[in-house]
């Protein structure tokens, strides 16, 4: 039970709603403030992108599997990448070490975009990319590939995560610190406004805060905490908030509780939407617009019985239809033991089809609005999130909340709520607490190749020793010396990525120029 829902309380009545004016509170579908769909006809005229998750070992594994995905009816592509290409290190770094392609794909080069996307059009594919740190190095690279099958840039389309302050609340795969990586992000607003404008610049995350621990309150108050910081840096670097908002979009999880998590996103809707237009003053619907991407929680995914993943995963999936998510993401059933097998894949995507073209629910837009109990609960999701924002506020923002510790704290405490609640059975999680089966059950479970590390260890010797060493010298130097300065760094890492120089090479050149980060709170 949600904990905005209080315990005495087991039915709504229309005194709930006695001072509740729908003209403000909901509007119409398409319209200010949004809470009903950012579209007038949302999936009536167009459905959700299914777009599953996929990053296997190496580029050609990973290759097999999008084309796979597609040929079964995938809407949309997005791309896992290994730790190593997250944080930065070549495939032959010693601190990559017993991690190439083991969270993902490993990517050193433009080589190996050039192997991820073989046989598959950049021009008829929307591509969402789960990258942070090296986010500008990768979307260099596949914006190189998109140049190479003949697709102008301004006609590419996708998504770069690129949410860095997330990274340093939740998740951890940070190289800078804050203000050199809010640097790089607003070089990629500036840049990409003016030359991928079809291309969402940041896919600000509310899924790591969530599945870290947070509450759903916690998630979007979190996130919007990021997301306001974001606006602010692009402000001050003299964008013009509806040049760069129209390309903001996000990303949150989709968890158990059915109704608080559709609650929470209409409730997103609303609140951006008065975020943008009140605070920042934007004047376009489309920088109000609320454009969110969810995924299944992977940590709802239980080891004992793996099939009840899939009814877990079903429900999830539903929530975020219901509350109209523009993109989705479904996970496999074998996602807590492995990366997803095949036939485990394909069942998440069938998930969606089933849901998308045999249940109707596409047939009306927001079809709980009225309701009682989900317009209440929107009501409390959208005050408590406003009540985390002015106390993050009141700390000089979301960069100091990180700095001081206290987002951190927050989803770790509630983090450590849940588990007890699990422990002393007060939360009942099927399988794990009651109702347990003690036989095994058998799963298929799919493993990495161990020699992939191997394999990417020669194909970056080969391809160090065959390409043009003084023009990838020369690009990192200009790097480096960009990096010192106020210059855009976006078009100079092209540069960089052009020379075939590495996702490595290219990050320890700004390494140089800007530091690690390393937490000043230990918690």
């Amino acid at each position: 039970m949600s904990e905005l829902v209080p315990d005495s309380k087991w039915v709504w009545q229309p005194e709930d709603q006695s001072k509740w004016d729908w003209r403000t509170k909901l509007g119409e579908p398409g319209k200010y403030p949004f809470t009903r769909g950012i579209y007038a006809e949302m999936y009536r005229s167009r459905l959700w992108t299914m777009r599953q998750y996929a990053g296997f070992g190496s580029a050609d594994e990973t290759n097999k599997r999008f084309r796979y995905l597609l040929a079964n009816g995938q809407t949309g592509l997005s791309v896992a990448f290994d730790l190593p290409t997250q944080m930065g290190y070549d495939s032959d770094d010693p601190l990559a070490l017993g991690e190439v392609g083991r969270t993902g794909v490993a990517i050193d080069s433009l080589e190996d975009m050039e192997r991820l996307f073989e046989s598959i059009s950049l021009a008829r594919v929307s591509t969402s990319m789960t990258i942070n740190a090296t986010a500008a190095i990768l979307l260099m690279m596949y914006r190189a590939v998109g140049v190479r099958q003949g697709v102008n840039p301004k006609e590419l389309q996708g998504t770069i995560q690129n949410d860095i302050l997330k990274e340093y609340e939740a998740r951890n795969t940070y190289i800078y610190p804050p203000a050199a990586s809010m640097r790089i992000i607003t070089d990629i607003f500036e840049y990409c406004a003016k030359e991928m404008p079809r291309w969402n610049t940041i896919s600000i995350s509310g899924y790591h805060i969530r599945e870290a621990g947070a509450t759903a309150v916690q998630e979007l108050a979190f996130t919007f905490a990021n997301a306001i910081e974001y606006v602010k840096a692009a402000l001050n670097r003299g964008l013009d908030i509806d040049e760069f908002a129209p390309q903001l979009s996000f990303f949150f999880v989709a968890q158990m509780d059915l109704f608080e998590e559709v609650a929470k996103f209409r409730a997103a809707r609303r609140l951006w939407a008065r975020i943008m237009k009140e605070r920042f003053g934007a004047k376009k619907d489309k920088s109000m617009t609320l454009r969110f991407h969810v995924q299944t929680a992977g940590s709802s995914l239980t080891q004992q019985q793996p099939d009840n993943n899939v009814v877990r995963t079903t429900l999830e999936a539903l929530a975020a239809a219901l509350g109209g998510c523009q993109s989705l993401h479904t996970n496999s059933k074998d996602e807590a033991l492995s990366l997803p097998s095949e036939a485990a894949a394909l069942t998440a995507l069938r998930t969606q089809q089933i849901m998308a073209f045999e249940t109707g629910i596409n047939n009306v837009v927001d079809p709980l609005a009225g309701s009682y109990f989900i317009e209440d609960l929107t009501d409390k999701v959208e005050a408590a999130a406003e009540e985390y924002l002015r106390k993050i506020e009141e700390m000089g923002g979301a960069i100091s909340a990180v700095e001081t510790g206290y987002i951190q704290k927050e989803i770790q405490d509630a983090a450590f709520r849940f588990h007890q609640e699990v422990e002393n059975n007060q939360r009942v999680i099927v399988g794990v607490n009651r109702f347990i089966d003690e036989r095994p059950e058998p799963i298929s479970i799919y493993r990495v190749d161990p020699d992939i590390e191997n394999v990417q260890r020669r194909r970056i010797s080969a391809l160090r020793a065959k390409r043009d060493k003084s023009r990838v010298e020369e690009t990192l130097a200009v790097l480096k010396e960009a990096a010192a300065a106020e210059q855009n760094l976006v078009p100079l890492i092209a540069d960089a990525v052009d020379a075939y120089a590495t996702v490595g090479e290219i990050s320890n050149t700004l390494r140089v120029a800007f530091g690690k980060y390393r937490p000043l709170v230990t918690l």
